[in-house]
């Protein structure tokens, strides 16, 4: 129950039976020296309130102190700010600078109704109805150390300039690295990447990998052959360099004019490598 907080002048106005009664009121338990006389009363309410101030204040320097506390501690566990890497429209990974720490992933079984899910070494960790709220858990357990730890692939260090298209498909982490790099190929180059290839205006052109640090792209066109090439956006390109009716233009041009991607698609051309062979 909280009470006024009266000043001295408005004290003074006041009656003596009036002084006693806010003194009631107060439950104070400052004794009063002479009860004769309004000074007494004034005294022991005036001392009263300025206890009740001071133990006002101390809990607030005291939550002021416990919630400076609060912060360091959660600044000491989580430093820096979690950096969410798109991999498709579903899936996400959660990174604190360039640790991996979280995976959110879509469930597309039917009747599911918790169908995003956060996945950690594999394994399913937490599942919500909405990715916002993978989102929150995610943060909040990370802040107060209590998310599992993502394990690191073995033998993986830094990579230099000249490794940057490298790959391996070790571990889901790595297999979700390898399938943004397509994305991203994709969305440069306008095309659109879909579980089962790639897709240019509803027609598919063809599919995209990468297996045992190898890439290597299939033409739609091909069935199952797999050309060789040394990144994503190679082979990508290479998906769009020959369209149907381009067979011709291609066979004319001078063979020291063609490119290394022009070369792969000249030899997979069945007349081309039947003349090979010949």
């Amino acid at each position: 129950m909280t009470h006024n907080i009266y000043t001295a002048q408005q004290l003074q106005r006041k009656s003596l039976s009036q002084l006693k009664v806010i003194y009631s009121q107060l439950a104070s338990a400052v004794e009063v020296t002479d009860k004769r006389y309004k000074k007494s009363w004034i005294n022991a309410i005036t001392a009263h309130q300025s206890a009740q101030l001071k133990k006002v204040d101390q809990k607030t320097q005291a939550q002021a102190e416990l919630n400076r506390h609060i912060t360091d501690q959660a600044q000491a566990v989580a430093p820096e700010e979690l950096r969410i890497v798109d991999i498709s429209f579903f899936d996400k990974e959660y990174y604190a600078d360039d640790k991996l720490i979280a995976t959110v992933t879509h469930d597309d079984d039917d009747f599911v109704t918790q169908r995003w899910v956060i996945m950690i070494n594999n394994a399913e960790v937490f599942r919500a109805a909405t990715p916002m709220m993978c989102d929150r858990y995610i943060r909040i357990h990370y802040k107060d150390g209590t998310l599992p730890v993502q394990e690191e692939a073995g033998g993986q260090g830094s990579k230099g300039a000249g490794e940057k298209n490298s790959c391996s498909v070790s571990s889901p982490a790595t297999g979700n690295e390898i399938m943004a790099q397509i994305f991203n190929a994709c969305e440069q180059h306008g095309l659109e990447l879909l579980d089962d290839g790639i897709y240019q205006d509803d027609v598919k052109l063809g599919e995209v990998g990468c297996t045992d640090g190898h890439w290597w792209v299939i033409r739609a066109a091909s069935g199952q052959h797999k050309m060789a090439c040394g990144s994503p956006d190679e082979a990508v390109r290479m998906l769009l360099v020959v369209k149907a009716g381009d067979w011709d233009d291609l066979l004319d041009k001078p063979f020291d004019q063609l490119s290394k991607q022009e070369w792969r698609l000249l030899m997979e051309f069945e007349p081309v490598r039947e003349l090979v062979a010949a």
